[in-house]
């Protein structure tokens, strides 16, 4: 028989046994709540007033005209707004899918060097435009693409000249122009992620295939790849948020022109807001361009656990 001491002891034990998750989980969001408020007061709350916001007809001084959804409708059948995120897609090509593909050949490449010196100095040089500022970056580029600067005049030395242009200012290379500057950002982004990746593939696979008289290309298209879907994912997702929300680049070196050939969302957003006070309008296409980003993001990601299982 139990002590009628002992009784009361357990009963004690079991009521502070129980208090302690509770503890535990104040003292847990005690922690998180500075982030909480910080991400809340900066993120969340913007977040909201942009939405508010988009419901308006409004100049962001005086008082604001409720005009429910004909924002959103200006967005859908506007051709200068459709514009902006059609040119948000193609730079997608650019930010996206060429950077991918080279850097599938480079991580490969660099995989099979024997230099462990040189595949360093490689991913390192090729990893130095992320750490530039996108401003440093546009404003290098301008001059790169300028009348008199380097690729003119390289192409007039090749006896190319009749090709030179100014070609931030040309109606037809305006655009792809300033995709090449974000395949030159987002290449070494995806190299070092990549070649983080090969490293991960089981050696063994690759000397199986080899032994079985697989080439290089086979081992590149039926290894590779398919050990590198998770890394092949991430790069996508990340270059194009970066390609839907570009701003920096294209700001920076063309500023949406020449004309609106180069017009991108987060520009007009800008323009429409800081420049023309279309709060209301702006806010609106902010909204559009946030939802495109989910969609487009949750789509990606769906794909890469489909292919994963």
């Amino acid at each position: 028989m139990s002590s009628p001491v002992a009784s009361p002891r357990r009963a004690a034990r079991a009521a502070a046994a129980s208090r302690r998750p509770r503890r535990r989980a104040w003292s847990g969001l005690l922690w998180v709540l500075p982030a909480a408020v910080a991400y809340g007061t900066f993120v969340l709350y913007p977040l909201w007033e942009t939405v508010r916001y988009s419901f308006f007809d409004w100049d962001g001084i005086g008082v604001a005209t409720f005009s429910g959804a004909a924002n959103y409708l200006r967005v859908l059948t506007d051709d200068e707004l459709r514009l902006s995120i059609v040119h948000a897609f193609v730079l997608i090509v650019f930010f996206s899918f060429l950077p991918i593909l080279v850097a599938l050949f480079v991580a490969a490449v660099l995989r099979d060097m024997r230099s462990r010196t040189g595949t360093t100095v490689a991913r390192v040089v090729l990893f130095i435009p992320q750490v530039l500022p996108l401003v440093a970056s546009g404003i290098a580029w301008t001059w790169m693409y300028s009348t008199t600067g380097p690729i003119n005049q390289v192409l007039g030395a090749l006896g190319l000249g009749d090709l030179a242009r100014p070609w931030l200012a040309d109606f037809t290379t305006a655009l792809p122009a300033v995709g090449i500057i974000g395949t030159w950002v987002a290449l070494g982004f995806c190299v070092v992620l990549l070649s983080a990746g090969i490293g991960n593939i089981d050696p063994a696979l690759y000397e199986a295939t080899a032994l079985d008289g697989a080439g290089w290309w086979q081992q590149f298209r039926h290894v590779t790849i398919p050990g590198l879907r998770s890394e092949i994912t991430i790069c996508l997702t990340v270059t194009t948020i970066s390609a839907l929300s570009s701003f920096d680049l294209v700001y920076v070196s063309t500023s949406g022109g020449p004309g609106y050939q180069t017009m991108v969302p987060a520009v007009e957003i800008y323009r429409l807001v800081f420049i023309e006070n279309r709060v209301g309008q702006g806010s609106a296409l902010a909204v559009v361009l946030t939802v495109l980003v989910l969609l487009i993001v949750g789509l990606l990601q769906r794909i890469g656990r489909t292919d994963e299982s």
